[in-house]
Order: C-alpha cells, then sequence, then structure tokens
C-alpha cells in the first residue's frame, strides 16, 4: 500500500490519522508538520507521528501519501508550500468536508500530481493535537472523489488505506458529495450555531435560564456550536452553492412548519414528526450513532 505516509496539520483529524496508523498499519513510517510551532512541540510529545517536521518540505520528502488535514481554505497554500518537496509519484489527499472547491484549488497548485481528494466523515466538537484518538474513523464512512482520470491503482491503493484505518469507504462524484454534505453536515451545524447565537443573544432577557435550564436537544446543540471556528466558516465559503441550495428548501419547509404551527394544524405536525422518527431509526439501524436512550453520550436524552 503506502510505505511512507506525511500528514500536514496535526489537528483533531491529522492527530486521529497518525495514532490510526500507528495503531492498524504498524510497518508504515508517518511524518507530520503543523505551521504552529507550539502544536508541533505538543505533537511531539504525544507521539503522533514517526517523526516531525519543522518544514512541509521535509515532511512529504520520500512520501507515498500526503494527507493535508488542514482548513478547507487553506488547502491551497499548504499544496503550495510543502509542493518543493513532493516526490512525482505521491498521491494527495484532503480530509476537507468540501470537494469541488479543494479538488480545483489542489489540481491547481499541483498539477504533475496525482491528486484524490477524500473526507472521513467522523469528528468531535474537539480540535488540536490532544483531541485525536486512533478509533475516530472506525466503522465510519470515508467518502472518496477521484477525478476521471485517476489511475485505478492509485485510487485503489487509498481507498485501501482508509479501510485499513476501519473506514467504509465509498466512491462518489465531487459535486453529489457536496450537495450530500451540504443536508447532513453543512446545514445542521449552520442551525446549531445560528439558534445557540440567538440563545446567547436572549441571556440578558432570560437572566440566565437558557443555559441555567438547557434541556438534551438544546446541549447538543451547543456540542455541535462548539466544533472548530475557522474550519467551519471555510466549509460555508467553499461550499457556498450547494449549502444556498438546501438552506432556501429548509426555509421553505421550515415556514410550512411555522403556518402549520399558526393553524393548529396538528395533523400536518404528526406526519412529519413521524416520518422523522423513522429517519432516526434508519440511522441508529445502519450503525451511524447509539441506540441506548443516552445515545451513549452520558447524560439524559430529553
Amino acid at each position: 500500500m503506502f510505505e511512507r505516509v506525511a500528514i500536514i496539520g496535526l489537528g483533531l483529524l491529522g492527530s486521529s490519522i497518525g495514532l490510526a496508523i500507528r495503531e492498524n498499519l504498524t510497518g508504515v513510517i508517518t511524518s507530520g508538520y503543523d505551521a504552529d510551532p507550539a502544536v508541533r512541540e505538543r505533537a511531539r510529545e504525544l507521539g503522533l507521528a514517526s517523526s516531525i517536521a519543522e518544514t512541509a518540505v521535509e515532511a512529504v520528502r520520500g512520501a507515498d501519501l500526503v494527507i493535508l488535514c488542514v482548513p478547507v481554505g487553506a488547502m491551497a497554500d499548504a499544496a503550495r508550500d510543502m509542493a518543493p518537496g513532493l516526490p512525482a509519484h505521491t498521491i494527495v489527499s484532503d480530509v476537507g468536508s468540501s470537494k469541488v472547491s479543494v479538488a480545483k484549488a489542489l489540481a491547481d497548485a499541483l498539477p504533475r500530481h496525482s491528486v484524490i481528494p477524500a473526507h472521513p466523515v467522523a469528528g468531535t466538537e474537539q480540535s488540536g493535537p490532544d483531541a485525536g484518538f486512533a478509533a475516530l474513523f472506525r466503522h465510519r464512512w470515508c467518502i472518496v472523489t477521484p477525478p476521471q482520470d485517476t489511475p485505478r491503482g492509485k485510487l485503489e491503493s487509498l481507498v485501501a488505506f482508509w479501510e485499513a484505518l476501519g473506514s467504509r469507504v465509498e466512491v462518489m462524484d465531487a459535486a453529489h458529495h457536496d450537495m450530500v454534505l451540504a443536508v447532513t453536515s453543512h446545514i445542521p451545524h449552520l442551525i446549531a450555531y445560528t439558534i445557540v447565537g440567538t440563545a446567547s443573544d436572549l441571556e440578558e432577557v432570560t437572566r440566565g435560564e437558557v443555559i441555567k435550564y438547557s434541556a438534551g436537544g438544546f446541549r447538543d446543540f451547543t456540542r455541535i456550536a462548539a466544533s472548530d471556528p475557522v474550519m467551519w466558516r471555510d466549509v460555508f465559503l467553499n461550499n457556498r452553492d450547494a449549502v444556498l441550495s438546501m438552506l432556501d428548501r429548509f426555509q421553505g419547509d421550515l415556514e410550512r412548519m411555522r403556518q402549520a404551527i399558526d393553524a393548529g394544524d396538528g395533523d400536518a405536525m404528526h406526519d412529519l414528526f413521524s416520518r422523522t422518527r423513522k429517519i432516526r431509526r434508519r440511522i441508529v439501524e445502519q450503525g451511524q450513532d447509539d441506540a441506548r436512550p443516552d445515545f451513549g453520550r452520558g447524560g439524559s436524552a430529553d
């Protein structure tokens, strides 16, 4: 598969990849780099890679696979920084949550290299090198979005790599990925950021009671809204068209629900709530969440 893997960016995903390789691919040599000197030092202390380089160029020398674990808005700069040390045969991939913009940015920055974007659909609200853990990708999807001219052997190698880390891999068109993730990830994050911001604005009116009496639903929103603000800012800017399309659809559905409440139309509300309850059951059946009453989160499920 790969003998040497370079990880550029050592936050949650980068550190988790390093730890997962150490646990599952014991013969693979890893190198890591982060633009923040404090992160590099902490990565050495944690042993997140076989070596932590002082420059991106140094990190990628001799690598068979390079994985960019930086915010999607920083992909092009990160690619250009490492380009002078990049071997001709190296596969360059990433972990970004939007794929069309990333594919173009990396192809433009590295026109002579094989670029195969990917997105492990896994994460937590935590960030930084201490947040990583080897099991992050286990039983989670990794979506790979290869350009049409990708050599089959290189695609198969990248798929095998993610499978070795415990992921279930799906190969998908980049534009389709961006539309799907706008629904399943990006819009939910936008709603969470917005509703928690609204609650914050109301704190003076409610004398702190929004925080004091937070039930499980609001607590789950705050968990999502605690995610890395730089990463999510870049996601929305780089997947703008798909997010706006899905946001228009959501606003229409929300207005229909408002009309049902205003009209006292209990049947319309019951029909929607029954349909969405079935969605939840299907997610649990497919192993994408925990069926326990507390969702495995150690708190009440109110």
